[in-house]
């Protein structure tokens, strides 16, 4: 299992920086939804959502159809440019300001790895050399114009202790063969299937200690695919 990955992608990230950096004061940033997720300011400037509803920034299709570009994606040419380069099928597409001094918990998004047919990629656009961003208690330092791909399924938290905002362009893609082969040639950290079971036992009995009819869903769910 890869817990994360830097992938020889090359960035034009000054062009990203002059594009993004004229969209920064932009109305349709808005704080990120999940709040109890993070202390601080998070926001979110949508640019391929579901239905490309602006005013749905979510990462999962709900009960629309399929991802489509927002209206700001049109303002964007680097961005599209640059998402033409990536040969798979694009999902979710958000910008991510991380404001100085906020930070986001350590949480997991449940089946969100390249194992489970989903990468989510990181793109720093303006980041500082302050910003933590541990995944499984790993701080991985990833600066302006490189390409991550990061195991969301797995623990992971981020502080902005620097004086700059961070802002990140995330990409959750389909895996397909392409997609395979640039992880495959990847710098990148893996863990055995031993420690990925003994993981996945110790977030299903954590699960089944909330207790809620939705902890115990997803933990009997997560149970019958490692027994499979």
């Amino acid at each position: 299992m890869i817990c994360y990955a830097k992938l020889d992608i090359e960035i034009s990230v000054k062009q990203l920086q002059q594009e993004i950096g004229q969209l920064l004061s932009a109305d349709e940033w808005r704080p990120h939804y999940n709040q109890k997720h993070y202390d601080g300011d998070w926001n979110v400037l949508p640019l391929r959502t579901p239905g490309g509803d602006i005013d749905k920034p979510f990462a999962e299709l709900m009960n629309d159809n399929l991802f489509m570009d927002t209206e700001v994606m049109r303002l964007l040419s680097s961005v599209e440019k640059m998402l033409n380069e990536f040969h798979c099928e694009k999902l979710s597409v958000r910008l991510l300001n991380l404001k100085t001094g906020a930070v986001i918990k350590e949480h997991r998004d449940y089946e969100l790895a390249f194992e489970h047919g989903e990468a989510r990629l990181h793109i720093p656009v303006f980041t500082n050399n302050k910003v933590e961003f541990y995944v499984d208690g790993d701080i991985v330092s990833m600066k302006e114009g490189e390409c991550w791909y990061i195991n969301a399924n797995l623990p992971h938290r981020v502080a902005n202790k620097g004086t700059a905002d961070r802002i990140h362009l995330v990409i959750d893609c389909k895996v397909n063969n392409w997609l395979k082969k640039v992880l495959e040639d990847a710098e990148k950290k893996c863990m055995d299937e031993v420690q990925d079971r003994g993981l996945q036992m110790n977030i299903i009995q954590s699960l089944r200690m909330h207790g809620t009819e939705a902890s115990n869903m997803l933990a009997d769910k997560m149970e019958r695919e490692l027994n499979e």
